[in-house]
């Protein structure tokens, strides 16, 4: 959040300098406030741990956020029951003529299918092209990611030789992005996919900035310079016991797993994990929320989507 100090200070200009966010007296006093409206489109077929850790995540920030959940229509959801997606579901044409502050689209386990062959392609690419107009800024997640910056920038994905799995050490590469303030210069972050993204190809891209990448999983965060859109290509919002989870499910399909790696103290699934990067995942999500929804959503959400409406670095 802003701190709110008197219109002359002389410390204003020195924050400002830092790239700290700062509120005059004056504009603390003409600021309209209203609950943020989020949309989250939940691709993941456990649903109801998906958007329970999201939330988790959103509701740990002094913001009022109006949650809705939008599951896509051309795929028959498996693995959660029909009353619960009848109860709290929406679907994108009932949806389509709202507008949002901010929308968060989730990974699939459809990564190593080309985008085109997923089932529900068209109706994700209908919804990231209405993103453009009636949402302000959109997190993309994992293959969310990988979808939304092929989509977006035509950014591809490759087929990896093996998993990235596990808790991978990161490094800030744009330490001045408000994305990553408050961030450690190195920080924890979990993947789990079969696919990835090259930095490369980002950095060739005028209207793409690269913000955090690992030296053994890849690229982890980036966004587009008009602040738009926001690609993070591993699961922050992964609670400590997930990977754990998913590895005991793929060995009992009789798939050759690896332990997850830097996961299990001492590589031993016999020991309980341990969560090491919920800190800098909670700051993830709350710098996007603060400083990239908050902050420069218009308070008249019939603006979104028009000239009025502008992201900021």
């Amino acid at each position: 959040m802003p701190i709110r100090i008197p219109d002359s200070l002389p410390a204003t200009e020195v924050l400002e300098g830092e790239n700290i966010f700062v509120m005059t007296e004056y504009r603390a006093m003409h600021q309209d406030i209203r609950p943020l409206k989020v949309l989250l489109l939940n691709l993941m077929p456990t649903k109801i741990v998906t958007e329970t850790q999201i939330m988790r995540k959103l509701s740990n920030t002094p913001l009022q956020i109006e949650i809705s959940l939008l599951q896509t229509a051309s795929h028959a959801a498996k693995n959660v029951s029909e009353q619960h997606l009848d109860t709290f579901y929406t679907t994108f044409d009932e949806i389509k003529d709202q507008r949002f502050d901010g929308m968060i689209i989730t990974g699939a386990p459809v990564e190593l299918l080309d985008f085109e062959d997923v089932d529900y392609w068209d109706e994700l690419a209908r919804i990231m092209a209405w993103s453009a107009t009636n949402v302000h800024s959109t997190l993309h997640i994992c293959w969310g990611a990988q979808a939304g910056i092929y989509y977006h920038y035509g950014i591809p994905k490759y087929e990896l030789p093996e998993k990235i799995f596990g808790v991978f050490d990161h490094e800030v590469v744009k330490p001045s992005s408000p994305l990553v303030r408050g961030f450690n210069d190195s920080f924890n972050a979990p993947h789990s996919r079969y696919t990835e993204v090259h930095a490369a190809d980002i950095e060739a891209n005028p209207d793409l900035e690269l913000i955090a990448v690992s030296d053994e999983a890849g690229v982890y965060l980036a966004k587009s310079t008009d602040s738009r859109h926001f690609f993070v290509f591993g699961h922050p919002e992964y609670d400590a016991d997930t990977l754990m989870a998913e590895y005991e499910r793929d060995v009992a399909k009789g798939l050759d797993m690896p332990l997850p790696r830097h996961y299990f103290p001492n590589d031993d699934p016999s020991q309980a994990p341990r969560a090491t990067w919920r800190a800098h995942a909670q700051l993830l999500y709350t710098n996007w929320l603060n400083y990239y929804v908050y902050q420069t959503t218009p308070y008249d959400l019939a603006k979104v989507g028009t000239e009025e409406d502008s992201a900021h670095e």
